[in-house]
């Protein structure tokens, strides 16, 4: 999902409306022959309950479809990956290796054998058995799907998308049938990624700034990381010839791109002196001997020559065949140009740890299907010692079988000692597209390590001025000359994701029971389930990174553009990791694993924590009608419903003369009161906010990065 889509969304309110029809339709499509089989449980994807049916799918597409086999010995695997993170344990860092779990908890080479015997008979033909027989790949026609696994294979509205679904879920008979654990590709459900670029338009059909072509002088002095510089007032008048209703507004002044700057975008020396990075580097730790595995679908024609560019800049290593790789594991049919995630992903995680190696992990779609086999790649080919994956969807709206499939790699990866580092998402608690406040997933999964986001401003030295929570409102002031009295709040359009998991078990009517089970790290946080998020870094594309990037058809091809969203706090992160890693293994220790188990008892210093930041010079005004002088504080021109504390500044949109906008920082929820439906309330004591400690908008805060990393020396 994402913000431009956010009146559709709304419209798949949850109103459970075809419940009881799902579940005949299902019921119905048995037969005799499925005698000795196994239904596989829990996975239908609930959105189908209250999506609009568009009808049967195309019986003669050709689709791939996944049959992940059960583990043996769940409940053992479990209790041994757990004591691989004991400190009182024996086996504490005593990472397993791909092949015994396989031996020991794993699906039989028989097992995978019986699974395509099964796939044979029903005129599927096998592609692939997974590594180590986890599952077995099989495609044909929907027509035949349909028949092997007894479902209706429907398309659906949901959203702005079109997403293929089965009416109930699948059952698979004779002796597969138990062996089963999920059936994946039965719907087209897909990942997507959680990035913003800083805002250059607003509204729709406003022009947009000028692409920031590459300076012959340096990027540092370009951009800046003093996001707010001072305070201003502006005046307007209506129709910008002195007439009323006149409007004047004060605050502090947003440093966005303007014709002569690059304005307020952060560059990798602005982030090493601001979070202490140097110090590592200064010592030897820059990630040297680690690989960060980045998953990133289709892949990108430039990424290396970008890359190396925005290297270049920095006075960073290039990337060569020596530290840059890129697999892909299956041929990719929709590699191109401009893809933006791969960049923000491989030239940050390169600007934390410029010393580490990165695999570049390209699956051909962001489908489950194929994004799932790839982490498993990484996780039982050694594909890297730390991941990223800056993607997720929506735990809510997402099979039961699916989440479990995620948290099943995910807890390989921890049991062979990687992180598996996934991004918070960039839709708060999801509830402006009108539905229920939920998380995203894979992040919610206890075996992953969940990264949210941050706003920063610096000062001129490079140092913190402050770091919010990343939560942004937005208000149109005046447009071209037009006054709006009172301002027209356009209210919540991104924040950092959070929250409690609660969706991660269904029942057969689509309710969700109950989340992931509160992880033993996370003991002293409230409720019963798994939080989100665990760490947090730089996100809010207002306070944005920048990047190099070609664009096709743009001479030169590359240019600067500045991007935000955990999306970019993720692969940060992954960085960092790589170096703790390394510190660990400097100082006679042993690779680190899954992140997320450490960051709740660190010493103090090793984390910044982030608090509820405002400013006396939030923004005001005063608009003079005919009729009067009409004042607004600074909570009424964000809309009424503010958070108790928040930083608002003034953001003169340049493309458009006489155009000024109000935007908030430190709002990961809506300014708007309730009965403007616009997600849950900054007053709403629900909501998502920071607070001292851990919080459901940044975890335990962001890394001040020398004393974090050197806390693990030798760990």
């Amino acid at each position: 999902m994402n913000k431009k889509n956010k009146a559709t969304h709304a419209g798949a309110s949850i109103h459970w409306l075809f419940v009881a029809l799902v579940v005949v339709m299902g019921c119905a499509l048995l037969s005799a022959s499925t005698v000795g089989g196994n239904l596989v449980l829990h996975n239908t994807p609930r959105y189908i309950a209250t999506a609009k049916n568009l009808g049967a799918a195309d019986p003669a597409k050709v689709i791939d479809v996944s049959i992940w086999l059960q583990l043996h010995n769940r409940s053992q695997f479990d209790a041994l990956t757990q004591s691989l993170y004991d400190r009182s344990s024996p086996n504490y860092h005593h990472w397993l290796k791909p092949k015994d779990i396989a031996a020991r908890f794993g699906p039989t080479a028989q097992e995978a054998k019986t699974v395509r015997q099964f796939f044979a008979a029903h005129n599927l033909k096998v592609v692939k058995t997974g590594p180590r027989n986890f599952y077995v790949r099989a495609r044909g026609t929907v027509g035949d799907v349909e028949k092997a696994f007894h479902v209706q294979l429907n398309n659906y509205q949901v959203g702005n998308r079109t997403l293929r679904s089965n009416v109930g879920d699948p059952y698979v008979d004779g002796a597969a049938g138990p062996l089963v654990r999920a059936v994946s590709g039965l719907d087209s459900g897909e990942f997507e990624h959680p990035l913003v670029q800083r805002p250059n338009t607003f509204g729709t059909n406003q022009p947009a700034a000028a692409p920031m072509k590459l300076a012959a002088t340096p990027a540092s002095d370009f951009f800046t990381g003093q996001c707010l510089t001072g305070t201003e007032t502006e005046t307007f008048s209506n129709n910008n010839d002195g007439s009323l209703p006149i409007g004047t507004y004060s605050g502090n002044k947003l440093n966005e791109q303007s014709p002569t700057s690059g304005g307020c975008a952060f560059t990798p020396p602005m982030i090493a002196a601001a979070y202490h990075l140097n110090g590592l580097y200064a010592n030897g730790f820059d990630g040297t001997g680690q690989t960060i595995a980045i998953v990133d679908w289709c892949g990108s024609f430039t990424i290396q020559d970008d890359a190396n560019a925005f290297s270049a800049q920095f006075g960073l290593p290039q990337l060569t065949s020596s530290n840059f790789a890129i697999t892909y594991t299956a041929p990719s049919l929709c590699i191109s140009y401009d893809q933006t995630e791969i960049n923000i992903d491989v030239e940050w995680a390169h600007a934390i740890a410029p010393g580490a190696n990165i695999n570049l992990v390209v699956p051909p779609s962001a489908s489950f299907l194929d994004v799932n086999e790839a982490e498993f790649d990484v996780v039982n080919l050694g594909l890297g010692n730390v991941m990223s994956g800056s993607y997720g969807s929506v735990e809510s709206f997402t099979a039961q079988t699916e989440l479990d499939t995620e948290n099943m790699i995910n807890e390989i990866g921890a049991a062979v000692g990687i992180s598996m580092n996934f991004s918070s998402g960039d839709d708060g608690d999801f509830s402006f597209f009108g539905i229920p406040p939920t998380v995203s997933a894979p992040a919610d999964s206890p075996w992953a390590t969940a990264v949210g986001g941050v706003s920063l401003s610096l000062n001129a030295d490079n140092s913190i001025a402050f770091q919010s929570g990343w939560g942004t409102n937005e208000t149109l002031l005046t447009e071209t000359g037009f006054i709006f009295d009172p301002p027209l709040w356009f209210g919540f359009q991104f924040g950092a994701g959070g929250g409690p998991s609660n969706c991660a078990k269904q029942d057969a009517n689509f309710n969700c029971l109950a989340g992931f089970k509160k992880p033993s790290y996370q003991k002293k946080l409230p409720g019963k389930y798994r939080q989100v998020p665990d760490i947090s870094w730089l996100a809010d594309p207002f306070t944005g990174a920048a990047i190099v990037i070609s664009l096709p058809f743009q001479l030169p091809a590359q240019v600067w553009q500045v991007w935000g969203g955990t999306s970019l706090s993720t692969p940060m992160f992954a960085g960092l990791w790589a170096i703790a890693n390394q510190e660990a293994l400097a100082g006679g220790g042993t690779e680190l694993g899954l992140a997320a188990p450490y960051l709740y008892s660190l010493p103090a210093g090793t984390i910044f924590d982030v608090v509820p930041v405002t400013s006396k010079h939030n923004v005001k005004a005063s608009i003079q009608e005919p009729s009067g002088t009409l004042n607004y504080n600074p909570n009424d021109v964000m809309g009424g419903a503010a958070a108790p504390k928040f930083v608002s500044a003034l953001w003169d949109y340049y493309p458009i003369q006489f155009t000024s906008l109000a935007i908030s920082f430190d709002s990961d929820c809506a300014d708007l009161p309730a009965d403007f439906f616009d997600g849950t309330p900054c007053t709403d004591p629900t909501r998502l906010r920071t607070k001292a400690g851990w919080d459901n908008v940044t975890g335990v805060g962001t890394p001040n990065a020398q004393a974090f990393a050197d806390y693990f020396y030798g760990k």
